[in-house]
C-alpha cells in the first residue's frame, strides 16, 4: 500500500503526485482486502468438483437406511477433501440436536455446498422424504459436471487451433509455396 502511494508520487511528481499517492494507497488497500486467497478459491473449486460424488455417496447411504446425520458421517469419513471438510462441521451440530433447518440453511449459503443445503432444508421443511431429493440432486450434479467436462474438452480444441495454425502455416509456406515460386523464377530465368 505504501509502495503504491510512493510509486504514484514518484511517477507523477510534484503536486499531482502528492494528491495521487494517498488515492493509490487507499485503492491498493481496498483491492487487497477484497481479494480472495488463492487457496480458498482452489478449495472451493475442488469442493464444487467433488460435490457430485459426495451427494451420490450420501444418496447411497440414505438409500441403505441411514439417518441423514449418520449418512453424512459416513460420507465425511469415506471421502476426504474440502467438500467433506465443510460437511464435517455439520455432523456434530446435527448430533447435538441443533435445529436442522438452521444447520441446513447455513449450508445453503455456502457457495460450493449450497445446493445440497437447500435440498436438505427443503426436504426437512416440507416433510418430504430425503432420499428422492438427494438422489435427484445427485443426478443433476452428475449431469452438470459431465456437461462442464464436455465444454472444457471442446474449448481445448478451439484454444489449440491458433498455436497449431502458427506452427503449420510457416511449414506450409516453406514446403509448399517457396519451392513452387523458386521453380517458376528459375524457369523464367530471373
Amino acid at each position: 500500500m505504501v509502495l503504491s502511494g510512493a510509486a504514484a508520487a514518484v511517477f507523477l511528481g510534484g503536486v499531482p503526485g502528492l494528491v495521487a499517492a494517498p488515492v493509490a494507497a487507499l485503492t491498493t488497500w481496498v483491492v487487497v482486502e477484497r481479494s480472495e486467497p488463492a487457496a480458498l478459491r482452489r478449495d472451493r473449486a475442488v469442493a464444487r468438483r467433488d460435490l457430485p460424488h459426495v451427494v451420490g455417496l450420501l444418496a447411497d447411504a440414505l438409500r441403505a437406511g441411514q439417518s441423514p446425520t449418520e449418512a453424512l458421517a459416513v460420507v465425511v469419513t469415506a471421502l476426504p477433501g474440502p467438500a467433506t471438510a465443510r460437511l464435517a462441521e455439520v455432523v456434530p451440530r446435527l448430533r447435538l440436536g441443533l435445529d436442522p433447518m438452521a444447520v441446513w440453511g447455513e449450508m445453503a449459503a455456502d457457495p460450493a455446498l449450497g445446493r445440497l443445503g437447500s435440498a436438505m432444508a427443503r426436504a426437512h421443511r416440507t416433510g418430504a422424504p430425503v432420499v428422492p431429493a438427494v438422489e435427484r440432486l445427485a443426478d443433476e450434479l452428475a449431469r452438470s459436471a459431465h456437461a462442464e467436462v464436455e465444454d472444457r474438452a471442446r474449448a481445448v480444441g478451439v484454444k489449440a487451433a491458433v498455436p497449431l495454425g502458427l506452427c503449420l502455416l510457416p511449414a506450409f509456406v516453406l514446403i509448399g509455396i517457396v519451392p513452387v515460386v523458386a521453380g517458376l523464377l528459375t524457369s523464367l530465368g530471373l
